[in-house]
Formats: C-alpha cells, sequence, structure tokens
C-alpha cells in the first residue's frame, strides 16, 4: 500500500508562472508537463490521479512532489529578493533534469588538441 504523497504549498505567483508555462507553447514539454504534475498536487489529487491525467506512471509523480517541496524555500527568496523575471528561470531550473555525467571522452585533451592542429 502507498504512503501518503507530500502536501506541497505554492505561492500566488508561483501558480501564475506555472500556469503560464502548462499553457506555452515554447516550453520544453517535460517541463510543462512537471508543471502541471505541481499544480494538480497543489490541488490535493493523489499520486496516481496526477499520473493519470497528466499521461505519466505514478512512480514519476513522487520525486517531482519531493523536489518542489525541498526547492519551495529557495523559490520563495527568489521570489521576494530578485527581479520578477528570475522567478520563473528558478522554477524551470526546478523543473529541468539534472545534469547526467554521460560517458566519459574518448580522446585525452592532448589528441583533441592534435586533432585541431591537423584539421586547421
Amino acid at each position: 500500500m502507498p504512503g501518503r504523497a507530500r502536501k506541497l504549498i505554492i505561492t500566488e505567483r508561483q501558480q501564475s508562472v506555472l500556469q503560464t508555462m502548462v499553457r506555452s507553447g515554447t516550453c520544453p514539454q517535460a517541463v510543462a508537463q512537471r508543471a502541471r504534475i505541481i499544480l494538480l498536487a497543489f490541488d490535493g489529487l493523489a499520486n496516481e490521479d496526477i499520473a493519470g491525467r497528466v499521461g505519466c506512471e505514478r512512480h514519476a509523480v513522487g520525486p517531482w512532489r519531493r523536489r518542489w517541496a525541498e526547492a519551495f524555500q529557495r523559490l520563495v527568496l527568489v521570489e521576494c529578493c530578485e527581479k520578477p523575471s528570475a522567478l520563473p528561470r528558478a522554477i524551470e531550473g526546478v523543473l529541468s533534469d539534472r545534469p547526467r555525467s554521460g560517458s566519459p571522452g574518448k580522446f585525452t585533451a592532448e589528441q583533441v588538441t592534435q586533432i585541431l592542429a591537423v584539421a586547421c
């Protein structure tokens, strides 16, 4: 049996930014989907219901709830202390994928320098 989902808190400005992201045609779709997850979670829906509405798996909703809850205080500081344009960037940062390590390079820095020298 699943546990209780974390209750989310968002400010009016944050809610406005999230709604703008959901409706935007230029916002990356993954970020817009996550914004919708946060809005639905704020409305009190369960993870399973959110997953059904958004079109993802139930287990994919929880991490975004947690990430939002962990970033909430930082977002409030951005909202209160920085320019209005900083809040959408901060929210997009919270809802974006974290950098991944990827595979290591196949060439050393010295080899890349030699290749560039030959090419030029």
